[in-house]
């Protein structure tokens, strides 16, 4: 809870009782490696926090391709916050890509904290922003070459190079994973 805590003063402030009310309405869990934190075709029911590990956003094309979205590692908020307010069914799969050690609202504890601690939606909505600009920011541009896109994906995600598997990264840049071998083997 320590990271959660120390993601939620960045933010903003909060005093320790407020804190304890909010370290209270959560539980961590662990999350194997290829399991869903939330899946396509159901309500979103959780917030999560990433405490250790790496989770992906993914869906599937019209040709049933599995596209690789984004990529949400420790310190982050992990989500499909528009679907989950809305009380929605969801397009996309979060799914661990790694063993993940992760912070869990439920939804009614989530809005909970809103009724009882004064400031927690203005620290929410921060918290909610990061998460969406992560989820969104720094995709691949498919104009550019499949080499600069690779190098891009290293200088945006440097820490994730050898943790997650190499058909995540292949889907995430748009090529194969012959591709990606043949533009990692002429890198190095």
């Amino acid at each position: 809870m320590e990271e959660l805590i120390k993601y939620i003063l960045q933010i903003g402030n909060l005093n320790q009782q407020q804190l304890n009310l909010v370290t209270q309405s959560a539980i961590e869990i662990a999350l194997q490696k290829d399991k869903y934190f939330s899946e396509a075709g159901k309500i979103p029911r959780q917030v999560g926090f990433v405490v250790e590990g790496v989770i992906r956003g993914c869906y599937y094309n019209k040709e049933g391709e599995e596209i690789t979205r984004c990529f949400i590692s420790e310190n982050s908020l992990v989500v499909d916050y528009v679907n989950f307010e809305a009380n929605t069914i969801s397009a996309e799969y979060l799914q661990a890509c790694t063993d993940c050690k992760l912070i869990v609202f439920s939804k009614q504890h989530w809005e909970d904290l809103s009724q009882i601690i004064v400031g927690w939606d203005n620290i929410k909505n921060k918290m909610v922003q990061l998460c969406m600009y992560q989820k969104s920011r720094k995709g691949p541009v498919v104009s550019q070459d499949a080499t600069t896109r690779y190098l891009e994906f290293m200088e945006n995600y440097p820490s994730l190079i050898n943790r997650i598997p190499l058909t995540y990264i292949a889907s995430y840049l748009g090529v194969t994973q012959q591709s990606l071998s043949r533009i990692r083997k002429n890198i190095r």
